[in-house]
């Protein structure tokens, strides 16, 4: 105990010959603490926690590939439009949604870097 005592008044005093270093340290840190707990909270509100509502009613709706086994697809506009208009099981309080996903560019400087986008 009496080493450790003596190793945390060596660095305050270290910390005191040097205040530059030392408000450039506690903001490093701050920093790095801060994007972790930022970064965690996304990561535990996405992925760790259970959906809210009834999630145990979602599904997944895809066209079966007859060329390929065990292989499917997404539905085309046209096709997702007939199935949510030509079937009851979406009325009321349930629906039918549709999502995809593209390639978009973003620009970064003089160069266009491809990333997906909604």
């Amino acid at each position: 105990m009496t080493r450790l005592r003596q190793d945390v008044l060596y660095a305050l005093r270290t910390f005191a010959k040097s205040p530059g270093f030392t408000v450039i340290a506690i903001l490093v840190l701050a920093v790095g603490v801060g994007a972790n707990a930022a970064v965690f909270s996304i990561v535990n509100e996405l992925m760790l926690r259970p959906l809210s509502g009834r999630a145990g009613e979602l599904v997944g709706v895809y066209s079966h590939d007859r060329t390929r086994p065990d292989a499917f697809r997404q539905f085309s506009y046209p096709n997702y439009i007939d199935v949510r208009d030509g079937s009851d099981l979406f009325d009321g309080d349930r629906a039918l949604l549709a999502h995809t996903f593209s390639m978009v560019g973003v620009p970064a400087g003089d160069e266009t870097r491809r990333t997906l986008g909604p």
